[in-house]
């Protein structure tokens, strides 16, 4: 009796990792597919012209805001079937039912929110430091986010990934990462495993996102998201409401773009600041 036990409770660990590791890889996979499918239409019968920045859009709308929360949305709706069907088939016992905890921000959620926020920011300046150091001492060449690149050549569109980052990036990568595949592994192997999982593999989803750079050091660079992830999964832990993490990851990436827009859109008015700024203690 003992050892079938253990075998199902093996199979049911098993079985929550693959099922969330194919949720997330399959959300992202019919992400693309969408974006080729779309552009291809476009493309055949609009005479559309595909650039880098109108590719970048069309992938926010077709992954983040359609194909992430179509995911998530179809799980909670068809996983009472299909997995009545397979936990009968694998003798495993039954499963609670599952939700996705969505609801207006309270007080207390307001305030996990504003700490969130703060907690990321902070975690992503050390993490920042402690990566140079790191690409210092081993000499690699961290990637860059490809959003982030197209925007140093185009700033106009990174104005638009502001507001998309609330509307867009953040609810639906969200959906999928915090409310369905943090969610999954939850119901096997409780609140912190499922946190840092999730957390790990939502950071290494982040690695085709990724140009140029080394395998190694790009990994390296994937090292920076692991805090904000953390701080992510463990807002949703906490409140139990996906807006909450959703608001949370919409104010980081908009703080980030809006940085980026200042320093592309104002280095040189930026510059002469800090030369004039600077000039009278020289020579002290």
């Amino acid at each position: 009796m003992a050892t079938a036990s253990r075998e199902r409770n093996v199979l049911q660990s098993g079985l929550a990792l693959v099922s969330a590791l194919l949720l997330g890889v399959g959300g992202l996979v019919f992400g693309v597919a969408l974006t080729g499918l779309v552009g291809l239409l476009l493309v055949l019968g609009f005479d559309f012209s595909i650039t880098p920045v109108r590719t970048l859009v069309l992938g926010l709308i077709t992954v983040q805001g359609i194909a992430f929360p179509l995911i998530a949305f179809a799980y909670v709706k068809l996983r009472p079937t299909i997995g009545e069907f397979v936990h009968e088939k694998l003798s495993l016992p039954g499963r609670q039912q599952f939700s996705i905890g969505v609801d207006v921000p309270d007080l207390r959620d307001l305030g996990v929110v504003v700490l969130g926020y703060g907690t990321a920011i902070g975690g992503l300046i050390v993490a920042s430091i402690v990566i140079s150091i790191i690409v210092a001492a081993l000499g690699v060449e961290p990637g860059r986010n490809q959003a982030a690149e197209i925007g140093m050549e185009n700033p106009e569109v990174l104005l638009l990934l502001i507001p998309a980052s609330f509307l867009l990036i953040g609810p639906g990568e969200e959906l999928l990462f915090r409310g369905v595949v943090q969610g999954r592994i939850r119901e096997v192997f409780g609140p912190v495993p499922s946190v840092v999982t999730a957390s790990v593999f939502f950071a290494g989803i982040h690695y085709f996102a990724l140009t140029g750079g080394s395998a190694s050091g790009n990994l390296v660079a994937l090292g920076g998201l692991l805090i904000p992830s953390l701080v992510l999964g463990a807002a949703y832990e906490y409140t139990d409401n996906i807006v909450v993490p959703s608001l949370i990851h919409g104010a980081y990436n908009a703080t980030l773009f809006s940085l980026l827009y200042v320093v592309v859109k104002y280095s040189d008015q930026l510059e002469a600041a800090g030369a004039a700024t600077l000039a009278p203690g020289v020579g002290v």
